[in-house]
């Protein structure tokens, strides 16, 4: 099998017959559309590197804003494209001079993801109900393949989380978790998620998360 790292617009063959999943055709050429291996088995396809979130349209991230431009914001979403948050996908109307006092560099966000391109151009929203600025709490990051188990079936294991922890808890698709409430909780929330990325791929995990919760369980608010 024949693999090369390549780069998104990196020209892969001439034969659009052969353009597979991570790629895109123009102009009669078949070009990489991510960045990651290519794997010309078969038909031609661009493989991401593992470990690396990819975002789709219809994702709900937690990004940070990294710089502020002309009508659009740049935020880190936690993968090797960055995206864009233009003034027009701000929840409320405001002058490009306004920016700034809304979302400065630093700044964690809610967003959803609005439009990917086939050149992995990534365009985000703030207009919906859940999307926000994160004003408070604390944020980290896990490997984004780990965020089903974080939520369990059904939401189970979210659910027990919360219930038992005292802590707001929202999931980003980009491997990013926000958690808000007292300090000490907030401190036994990471705890708990960090164990469930680790042991994620063993069975019984969700009886063991709650006997670590039961030894460490805070006091009630």
């Amino acid at each position: 099998m024949n693999k090369n790292l390549v780069i998104p617009g990196d020209l892969l063959s001439s034969d659009v017959k052969q353009a597979g999943e991570g790629t895109y055709v123009k102009d009669g050429q078949v070009f990489a559309a991510i960045f990651g291996f290519v794997n010309k088995k078969d038909r031609i396809q661009v493989i991401p590197l593992a470990g690396k979130y990819m975002p789709h349209s219809g994702d709900v991230v937690i990004g940070k804003i990294v710089d502020v431009r002309f009508s659009n914001w740049l935020v880190n979403i936690s993968s090797p494209y960055e995206a864009l948050l233009h003034i027009s996908e701000y929840p409320e109307r405001i002058d490009a001079d306004q920016m700034s006092q809304c979302l400065g560099i630093g700044d964690l966000v809610v967003a959803g993801v609005k439009d990917v391109d086939v050149t992995m151009k990534v365009e985000l929203t703030m207009c919906g109900e859940s999307f926000k600025k994160l004003d408070s709490g604390g944020v980290i990051e896990i490997s984004h393949a780990k965020i089903p188990r974080v939520i369990g079936r059904k939401g189970s294991m979210i659910s027990l989380l919360k219930s038992e922890l005292n802590c707001d808890i929202f999931i980003g698709q980009n491997g990013r978790i926000w958690v808000k409430g007292r300090e000490e909780d907030i401190n036994h929330t990471i705890k708990a998620l960090l164990k469930i990325e680790r042991e994620s791929h063993t069975p019984g995990l969700t009886d063991r998360i709650k006997e670590f919760i039961s030894d460490r369980k805070p006091t009630t608010m």
